[in-house]
């Protein structure tokens, strides 16, 4: 095993990705988990972070401005967005809520999937073309509210299988534009090859690298994500031999990179559940144990981060920062030793003194030597009158 560059996610946070300064045969990725700075040709992109709204008691209640889009379609901003609008045939990528307009019940909802969605533009699905017309309205990092007419939705007739929409619908989405690709072709994901999709996924990596070193975390975990949007479930079990090698060194390293952007974050129970991801996968990598063991140990859980930190030392043993990370747990653990010594001493207090056994004989003597002179005083009482 190479050695591990591990340090750079050390005690004073400092978790800068590392790439593997060896060579690579054919410009392939690795699949140790190591960053490989090969030179791929980017498309143009745009791209920020984002998340889901907290209200799941119906569509956002938004103020801002109208606008008409369609005769069938107007958008309202949530959240502004920033640089260029897709165009027709930009592959989009999207998260989105939707309800039906007139019992405001909520039918679909990529956020709880926990996957983007890809539409692009000018070959989006009958149902999507009003959605459609809002993207072209927004900016990457755009949120919107947009009212679709049913005719540029589900139509007259409605969808009885999944999502469950009834005829005639007037649909709200809740959408979000994390990001698109310029594509003259328009290419899907589906349509790729699967060198041109690992190659994408890669490209997305390494532009994510780059945001990361500008201490530009949000925009750089964006790229991660889309990067691994296109190494996806469906993708990923088709795969098997070279080409799940080459897969698997591009979607790891990302998951792994989103953790580091996490922990800066103090976001530490995301950073863990992306290290879990990798070690599904890879039981024994040392980057995966070694940051899900620094998150661990922020969130307190002491015991499971020196379980992860002694692991991945038995596979790294002269790494510096899992070395560090063992004794500032050791360090703690005596802290806390210390102090539960101190409350129990001031909660019981000292033990009593046990009295001597002369002592108490002592004691014991004088309580007969007295009952006796009582008596005597008694019986000499009871003769003194008698005699009167």
């Amino acid at each position: 095993m190479e050695k591990e560059t591990i340090s750079s996610l050390g005690q004073d946070g400092d978790n800068e990705i590392i790439s593997n300064a060896s060579s690579v045969k054919d410009g392939e990725p690795r699949r140790d988990g190591q960053d490989v700075e090969d030179e791929i040709v980017t498309e143009g992109s745009a791209f920020v972070h984002g998340g889901p709204s907290q209200d799941d008691n119906g569509p956002p209640k938004v103020d801002t401005e109208v606008e008409v889009l369609h005769e069938k379609v107007t958008k309202q901003i949530i959240k502004e967005g920033h640089g260029n609008k897709p165009t027709k045939y930009s592959t989009c990528f999207l998260h989105y809520k939707a309800w039906t307009e007139s019992t405001q019940h909520k039918f679909e909802d990529t956020w709880q999937e926990l996957q983007l969605i890809e539409l692009v533009i000018g070959k989006e699905k009958k149902e999507m073309t009003g959605l459609a017309i809002g993207l072209t309205s927004m900016k990457a990092g755009e949120r919107a509210l947009l009212h679709v007419g049913w005719e540029l939705g589900y139509g007259e007739e409605g969808s009885f299988s999944f999502p469950n929409v009834p005829p005639k619908a007037d649909i709200i989405y809740e959408v979000e534009l994390v990001g698109f690709d310029e594509t003259k072709e328009g290419k899907a994901r589906s349509d790729m090859t699967v060198e041109e999709r690992i190659s994408a996924a890669d490209r997305r990596r390494m532009d994510g690298n780059t945001l990361f070193k500008e201490e530009k975390l949000e925009e750089a975990m964006q790229q991660y994500e889309m990067a691994i949007a296109y190494m996806g479930d469906d993708f990923m079990f088709q795969l098997f031999g070279k080409y799940q090698d080459m897969a698997l060194a591009v979607k790891n390293p990302c998951h792994l990179n989103i953790a580091a952007c996490l922990i800066k974050l103090k976001r530490y129970e995301e950073a863990i559940a992306q290290c879990t991801i990798v070690l599904a996968e890879d039981q024994n990598n040392v980057k995966a144990l070694f940051r899900r063991g620094k998150a661990k140990s922020e969130l307190g859980q002491t015991d499971a981060a020196r379980e992860d930190f002694l692991k991945a030392r038995k596979f790294a043993p002269e790494d510096k920062a899992i070395s560090k990370e063992l004794r500032v747990l050791a360090e703690h653990d005596k802290i806390v030793y210390q102090k539960q010594k101190e409350l129990y001493k001031g909660l019981f207090g000292p033990r009593p003194e046990p009295k001597s056994t002369s002592t108490a004989a002592t004691s014991w003597l004088v309580v007969v030597w007295q009952f006796l002179l009582s008596l005597f005083y008694r019986l000499i009482g009871r003769e003194r009158v008698k005699a009167d």
